[in-house]
């Protein structure tokens, strides 16, 4: 019988023995491990910045969009289009139903910005006042806009934190005049770094009143509106007030569509797990692929070892210990090649948390467990077969068809 000491000895002095079958079954586990655990952790990093992102709108916003969705399971239309548009009025006259806080309109484009010699295009957002306070922004210069409700709006603008920055540099933004395709405003205010959210990167935006941004794009409808709500249980009926309001004023057609935090984050969260689980799902073909190459290897070393297998039983070994053998050798090289993909995976994670600090990449814990569980159970599996073979070889034919060479 042969002792555990013993046992593991002999495994290792094996593995050693042959380098190179060692080194190409550690690789092929390894890169197999590395692809199940770098591409969940890409994928989990993204849902998890993409939730974040949504869910800083807050509880109490609901967004209106023109066009009709049906409840069907889908994602809203987040693109905005619609086969009519919502209008600024529209907008404004949801201030009439209680517990509306407040309205934010928004138009979106694309326009070249100009000033002193220098250009480029830019995301250019059009709102009100009442924006600022819904998505929580804060001002490291300046103010938000001046211009009173019910007034003519003003030839003012505000700057995210990176364009202030390329047109800027180190000079003085506010008050300074920016040519805005054949429009011009005055900066009275600069936005403190805030990233993006909601699809819109406000450190890269600039943002105009609505009906100035309206006339620059030439267009009558909205993109979307914002509505934030005085009471967050009320959401349910403040949607119904919503549609209400809007079939009064389309003629009776429910041509909108709202959508709720809640609905938004569930559609998204459960699209963004199914892409985890399918990305994750094909990167495990890879340890299917290293468990081949495992047995495949295994098979080999049972041909070149057959004097070592026959003098093992010739000593007293049984089929169950010879057989135990070459599989805890396989089991020991496939989770071994787990952890050392593991490693190489979370490395270049923290490499791309370094690069990306605002995207949370990281590796769930059933992901890593479930690599390096099914890179032991491959080598279970896979090097049953070949261990098999080598417990069944009679000593003496062993011995014999070595000394026959």
């Amino acid at each position: 019988m042969i002792r555990l000491q013993d046992h593991f000895t002999f495994t290792l002095r094996s593995l050693t023995r042959t380098r190179f079958r060692t080194t190409m079954q550690l690789v092929a586990m390894a890169i197999g491990v590395l692809a199940v655990v770098l591409l969940t952790g890409i994928g989990e990093g993204g849902r998890r910045f993409v939730m974040a992102e949504f869910a800083s709108l807050g509880n109490d916003v609901l967004v209106m969009l023109p066009g009709r969705k049906e409840t069907t399971g889908g994602l809203p239309p987040l693109t905005g289009e619609g086969t009519r548009d919502i209008t600024l009025e529209d907008a404004q006259s949801l201030m009439r139903i209680s517990d509306v806080e407040r309205i934010a309109p928004i138009v979106v484009g694309t326009s070249r910005l100009s000033i002193s010699g220098l250009s480029r295009d830019s995301l250019v957002l059009g709102t009100t006042q009442d924006f600022f306070s819904i998505r929580d922004l804060a001002f490291s210069q300046g103010q938000a806009f001046t211009t009173r409700e019910g007034s003519r709006s003003r030839s003012e603008c505000i700057l995210g934190a990176t364009l202030r920055d390329e047109l800027f540099g180190p000079k003085r933004a506010l008050g300074q005049w920016i040519n805005v395709a054949d429009y011009r405003c005055r900066v009275t205010g600069v936005l403190t770094d805030s990233g993006t959210g909601f699809g819109f990167d406000m450190s890269n935006a600039l943002i105009l009143p609505v009906d100035n941004a309206m006339q620059i794009f030439n267009t009558e409808g909205l993109f979307r509106v914002m509505i934030q709500i005085e009471n967050i249980d009320a959401v349910p009926a403040m949607t119904t007030a919503v549609e209400q309001q809007m079939k009064l004023r389309h003629d009776g057609q429910l041509d909108i569509t709202i959508v709720t935090p809640d609905s938004l984050l569930s559609a998204f969260n459960n699209v963004l797990l199914i892409m985890t689980f399918a990305v994750a799902g094909i990167a495990a073909i890879s340890l299917l692929v290293a468990g081949v190459l495992i047995m495949n290897m295994t098979l080999i070393g049972v041909a070149q070892r057959r004097a070592e297998i026959g003098l093992l039983k010739a000593l007293g070994a049984s089929s169950k210990e010879v057989r135990l053998l070459f599989i805890t050798e396989a089991t020991l090289l496939a989770t071994s090649g787990a952890v050392l993909g593991m490693l190489i995976a979370e490395f270049i994670l923290w490499g791309l948390r370094f690069k990306f600090p605002e995207v949370p990449f990281a590796t769930p814990l059933w992901a890593s467990v479930s690599a390096i569980g099914v890179s032991a159970i491959a080598g279970i599996l896979f090097s049953w077969i070949p261990a098999q073979k080598a417990a069944k070889l009679p000593p003496v034919l062993a011995l014999q068809a070595q000394a026959g060479k």
